[in-house]
């Protein structure tokens, strides 16, 4: 079995409901170099014998902004992982490690592994949370970093923030997946990049575009 390009949203519903089986989809930009190495890793595991039955789709995510909105997929490469038509993992940047093993892991079993916290761990987690929140009087959580953005939403917030000259730090949310799934709950929103100023959550590239073109960003960040 070799990926199958998806060109449409209609073929890209077809195929994801019609596989009985474990679909492995990868959001994807031909600019993005890292996304090539995730699909020729793809291309590999798709000629192995133990995955005969499990089905590897490629999505543009810019041309099919549609699906990635849906997904919340903001950055490439993100791979998805389906079973019978439902998301049952993720992985967001390049761990092809990862890709490997959950591509055999749910090639070879029934159901998801669920994921459980307990309440002491979420105490901790939201003590941490603020704590990065407020780490700088500006602070942007992204996909890469300022001097590395790793999509192209993160690469558009930064370059219209440099252009204010207000000060600011970055964090990197694809380094740690306990923040990057904890601040969606904490800040009740669901995409990044985030924008936060003195710990309170300003929004993403939408409402800093629209801070922009209303003249009121610079003050906003730096009131």
């Amino acid at each position: 079995m070799v990926i199958t390009k998806v060109t449409s949203e209609e073929q890209y519903k077809q195929l994801i409901g019609s596989a009985a089986a474990v679909s492995v989809v990868l959001f994807s930009a031909e600019w993005a170099e890292q996304c090539k190495q995730i699909s020729d890793v793809m291309n590999e595991l798709a000629k192995q014998p133990e995955f005969k039955t499990t089905q590897f789709l490629d999505v543009p995510a810019e041309d099919l902004s549609e699906l990635s909105m849906h997904h919340q997929v903001d950055s490439v490469p993100t791979v998805l992982f389906f079973r019978a038509g439902t998301a049952i993992d993720r992985i967001d940047g390049v761990d092809v490690g990862t890709l490997a093993t959950k591509a055999r892991k749910y090639a070879g079993t029934s159901a998801p592994i669920p994921n459980s916290t307990s309440n002491s761990s979420s105490v901790s987690l939201e003590e941490r949370l603020k704590g990065l929140i407020n780490q700088s009087k500006v602070m942007i959580f992204m996909k890469g970093d300022r001097h590395t953005p790793r999509c192209g939403f993160s690469k558009q917030l930064i370059a219209i923030v440099n252009e204010t000259g207000v000060e600011y730090d970055t964090f990197d949310i694809l380094s740690d997946e306990t923040v990057r799934q904890g601040l969606k709950t904490f800040s009740n929103w669901p995409t990044y990049p985030q924008v936060y100023v003195s710990g309170e959550l300003i929004g993403g590239l939408d409402i800093i575009k629209e801070l922009l073109e209303g003249g009121e960003l610079k003050e906003t960040l730096n009131p």
